[in-house]
């Protein structure tokens, strides 16, 4: 037997992997590169559906790490079923702050503007006057308060904004003010004129988005979802931008891919990206260092970063 490692990204193209394992690259191509039995540590494929990523997991009787190259665990968990007791699943943190919030700020700003209508407007030779939102002296709420919700605060601040309220699990002090619990959401939508999702999906957050989320929203607002297009309801969302009363930008969508008839692409007011916050020229260079760190830390048997459950535990 020996000491697998399963890699995503080809592994002479990552500097500074530690000596020792055997570096297998998958990439969740059909025929495996080893025995699955064989793996230690497994990073799963980057942006590949669910049931590709977790394919191997039943077969892999050694492994003691389950590693992700995404903020979001839950295309994981449906797999930890078939782990032993003990292994650690690790997200990647620190990988994808950057460039997520700096898409939640294009959208933001594209919607707010009305980015859309000049584009269409180009490509008609159409002059487009007239006055749009701006996001100075507008009231902010992030919904999720992690570490990129803090980095999509952190791109908000030079806009002048009057107010950003934050909004987590848990409540608690940062250096930029108080983060509310999730409780006190239906006192805070009212306020807010861009409610900017950033949440895991979880049981507790699947449809926190619905009829009556949205009903809280004021006139006029506008919806960002950064996180898992379950998060929202898509009927209840649509029947909101539909009547006009508030507009979204979505990074993600339920069902995703969007299917070309959905009416979510034709309803006026819905700013779309095809789940893009991620994968951008920022991606590749961080997903190596997180993964030669872990290793590092692995074959040291060093703590880990980034440990989100350990299998066998009351979490899972």
């Amino acid at each position: 037997m020996t000491a697998d490692v399963w890699l995503p990204l080809p592994p002479d193209e990552i500097e500074g992997l530690p000596e020792g394992p055997a570096y297998r690259f998958w990439d969740g191509d059909e025929d495996f590169p080893a025995d699955p039995a064989d793996c230690v540590f497994y990073v799963v494929p980057y942006m590949k559906p669910s049931e590709v990523g977790v394919r191997p997991l039943p077969l892999m009787s050694s492994v003691r790490v389950v590693q992700t190259l995404s903020a979001g665990i839950d295309h994981v968990q449906p797999g930890l079923r078939h782990l032993r007791p003990g292994v650690r699943l690790c997200n990647a943190r620190g990988v994808h702050e950057a460039s997520t919030a700096e898409l939640t700020l294009a959208l933001i700003l594209a919607s707010l503007r009305g980015l859309p209508d000049f584009v269409r407007a180009q490509d008609k030779g159409e002059w487009l006057g007239g006055f749009r939102p701006a996001l100075a002296d507008r009231s902010v709420l992030i919904v999720g308060y992690g570490s990129i919700g803090a980095a999509i605060e952190d791109r908000l601040a030079p806009f002048e904004l009057a107010r950003v309220a934050r909004v987590a699990r848990s409540e608690r002090t940062t250096a930029r003010g108080p983060v509310h619990p999730f409780t006190e959401l239906p006192s805070l939508l009212p306020e807010a004129d861009v409610v900017v999702l950033a949440t895991p999906l979880t049981d507790s957050t699947r449809h926190l988005v619905d009829a009556g989320f949205l009903a809280r929203m004021k006139d006029g607002a506008l919806l960002v979802n950064m996180a898992r297009g379950p998060v929202v309801d898509t009927s209840a969302l649509l029947t909101e931008v539909q009547s006009g009363r508030i507009t979204a930008a979505l990074d993600v969508t339920d069902p995703e891919p969007l299917p070309a008839e959905h009416p979510l692409w034709r309803t006026p007011g819905v700013l779309i990206s095809p789940h893009a916050g991620g994968p951008t020229s920022a991606f590749r260079p961080r997903a190596e260092r997180l993964l030669v760190d872990q290793l590092n830390r692995f074959l040291n048997q060093e703590e880990l970063r980034n440990v989100i459950l350990v299998t066998g535990a009351a979490s899972t």
